[in-house]
């Protein structure tokens, strides 16, 4: 498994729905299993991103589908980043 950063901001739809943001994460963590993730936090940010997230994907193609479906809601946009782990880190590090 593979853990992937979430940077998300509300759009319009969103944001004016706002009040419907918790039932929306509900949902998400349900999309992410389906596809065997596990959305596994969000918080709340102010600065350039409403949200951050961390989602735990078994392969790259399982979390760029559950990006598409996210944003296909039409409630947030993001940007995502592939995390590596210490020990993946330490490995490529020591590579070059």
């Amino acid at each position: 498994m593979s853990k992937y950063i979430l940077l998300l901001n509300w759009t319009e739809q969103g944001i004016k729905a706002i009040k419907e943001s918790a039932n929306r994460y509900d949902a998400a963590k349900e999309v992410a299993r389906s596809l065997g993730c596990t959305l596994e936090s969000i918080h709340l940010t102010f600065g350039a991103y409403d949200l951050v997230g961390m989602l735990d994907a078994p392969s790259d193609e399982a979390a760029a589908t559950f990006n598409l479906r996210l944003a296909s809601g039409g409630a947030v946009r993001g940007t995502t980043l592939k995390a590596f782990p210490e020990a993946e880190y330490r490995k490529i590090i020591g590579a070059l």
